[in-house]
């Protein structure tokens, strides 16, 4: 009993912010930075590698992801709130 417990503990911590299948891409890695014109990475250890490029260094880094946008809301009068 104890164990089972102990484990979703361990599982619940382990979830990764925006989900656990996350694609490896230079873009969202610790490890690198965005160039100066926008469309290459600059890897620590492979040095200039495009945006979407992977290797087995990848570390996962939440808060270089850029989220996506929000759809705008509806525009109602007060003509749809009568009964």
């Amino acid at each position: 009993m104890m164990v089972s417990s102990h484990i979703k503990e361990v599982s619940i911590m382990r979830r990764k912010l925006y989900g656990n299948n996350i694609s490896p891409a230079c873009e969202y890695c610790s490890r690198a930075r965005r160039a100066a014109d926008g469309r290459v990475m600059l890897c620590t250890k492979k040095g200039i590698v495009p945006l979407y490029h992977r290797c087995r260094r990848f570390r996962y880094d939440p808060l270089k992801r850029i989220p996506y946008r929000q759809p705008a809301l509806e525009k109602y009068d007060a003509a749809d709130f009568q009964l």
